[in-house]
């Protein structure tokens, strides 16, 4: 008898064995922060700013994915050869190959231009203690869903151009808006857990600028940093939540633009954390424990239209100058006149009566007067509506005069990109390095052989914005913030269908 069961548990395991369920790689994974909030800045401190490392080891693949509260991390506004540094250090210690080292920004803004000077140093000390705390781990995989804290932050406009909300510049009358972008609500989820089923990190990608803020105007890691603390502060101690930034070029918090209440990335950041805890309950175990990584340069097209587009808007800037007309008000006398004549259509100008006897007795004073204040109203908010295009177009002006110098200055017909895939299970992601915008990100997942794909912009350094070549013509901000052609986006999206072919 005891031979026939010895016999049966031999035939099961073979069989699991072959049919793929048991996967001869044990995934092993650590995970740590740091602190690098920079404490010499003589600011309000909101809430800390920490790189966090996560290192991974199947017995073939080693790779560390790294995440920082920072604008971007790259070697010119970070620290020197910020990227280089940590990767070569990485190489002697633990004989990671450089190419299996993905970096990832939240795209922090304010407090993320000024981390601790000494960031290269922290972010070594947290892949350090990833990496002395390393445990077998098993593979959880899955995705949620929040849609009410982003939307996209490009116009539509009736003329066919569009226009970039944001506080630099003032919103178009709605009448001219007819429609916005796409956004990206999926929250893309790993989860590590200890053998003993504690949970050691989870991972999630998640597509938004953070850029809200808080009140008190101190640092912040809004709201991907209030998120992950939501998230860490509902599962076992010591976890630690790594939030991956999308494709955040054209995604904005909603409300971005309210003057009627504080800006607050606390409510966009809770309803994040929420929403990744209640997608959480649905992962599933994932068998498959294989890490891989590819890591490829490419060169991508640097744009050659920009003579030609500050041509156009140079054009359009003195038409506009040309456009404006004289008026008799001020915006003393201009406010009180628009409020009368949008609140009292018929008689704005006195009462009722008065505009009867005029009538009675043959007279049209008050009709005369009326005509000649809207006159003078519509020339003085057709002259705010041109001064309101010329900042902005002043503005686009100086971001394509300073891509066209870096152009020129490189001297090169093209940008090398890294392009970075990594497979952690049925989990993937691919990179790129800047602000590439949603609708790339959207067309990827659409198009990937994995259910659960992810484009993570701002990693591994950063060449700029990235508009789709549709968005190219629409004159908006991110098209004159941008060094690539519009060929990029069809060489970037064939080149990683053929990387994720390979994983």
């Amino acid at each position: 008898m005891k031979n026939i069961i010895r016999s049966t548990q031999f035939l099961l395991a073979v069989i699991l064995f072959t049919s793929g369920s048991v996967n001869s790689a044990q995934l092993k994974a650590g995970v740590a922060k740091v602190n690098i909030t920079n404490l010499e800045a003589e600011s309000l401190i909101n809430d800390s700013l920490y790189v966090k490392a996560l290192v991974l080891d199947d017995g073939f693949t080693k790779a560390v994915i790294i995440t920082a509260d920072a604008i971007v991390l790259d070697e010119e506004r970070i620290s020197s050869n910020y990227l280089t540094n940590v990767r070569a250090q990485l190489q002697k210690d633990f004989n990671v190959k450089p190419s299996n080292v993905m970096f990832n920004a939240s795209h922090l803004h304010g407090a993320g231009y000024n981390v601790a000077p000494d960031i290269e140093q922290r972010t070594l000390m947290a892949v350090k203690k990833a990496w002395r705390s390393m445990v077998p781990v098993n593979i959880f995989v899955g995705n949620g869903y929040e849609d009410r804290i982003t939307e996209n932050r490009r116009l539509k406009l009736k003329n066919g151009k569009e226009w970039t909300i944001r506080h630099a510049n003032p919103l178009p009358p709605d009448e001219e808006v007819v429609a916005i972008g796409p956004v990206d609500p999926e929250i893309g989820i790993l989860r590590l857990d200890k053998k003993n089923g504690e949970a050691l990190a989870v991972v999630y990608n998640f597509t938004g600028h953070p850029y809200q803020g808080v009140p008190s105007k101190g640092v912040t890691a809004d709201f991907p940093g209030i998120a992950s603390k939501v998230i860490e502060d509902h599962l076992d101690g010591g976890t630690i939540a790594l939030f991956l930034q999308g494709c955040a070029g054209d995604i904005t918090p909603v409300l971005y633009k309210d003057v009627n209440s504080p800006r607050d990335a606390e409510y966009l950041g809770n309803t994040l954390g929420i929403s990744a805890l209640d997608a959480l309950k649905n992962i599933y175990y994932n068998r498959d424990a294989e890490l891989k990584v590819i890591h490829e340069i490419i060169k991508l097209p640097r744009r050659t239209d920009l003579d030609q587009k500050i041509e156009s808007l140079e054009t359009e800037q003195a038409q506009l100058l040309e456009s404006l007309k004289g008026t008799s008000l001020n915006f003393k006398t201009f406010m009180p006149l628009y409020v009368k004549y949008n609140l009292f259509e018929q008689y704005p100008s006195y009462y009722s009566h008065r505009y009867l006897h005029d009538k009675m007795i043959g007279r049209n004073d008050m009709e005369k007067l009326d005509a000649e204040n809207r006159r003078n109203l519509d020339k003085y908010l057709r002259n705010i509506y041109s001064m309101e295009k010329l900042a902005r177009i002043q503005e686009n002006l100086s971001h394509l005069k300073r891509r066209r110098e870096q152009n020129e200055i490189s001297g090169e017909k093209t940008i090398d990109v890294e392009v970075q895939a990594m497979k952690i299970g049925d989990f993937v992601v691919v990179t790129f390095p800047g602000e590439v915008t949603v609708q790339v990100g959207l067309n990827i997942k659409k198009k990937s052989p994995y259910e659960y794909t992810y484009v993570v912009g701002y990693t591994n350094g950063s060449v700029g914005y990235a508009p789709t070549a549709e968005q190219f013509n629409g004159g908006a901000y991110e098209d004159s913030n941008c060094l690539l052609a519009p060929e990029w986006q069809k060489q970037y999206e064939e080149k990683v269908m053929e990387i994720l072919s390979k994983l």
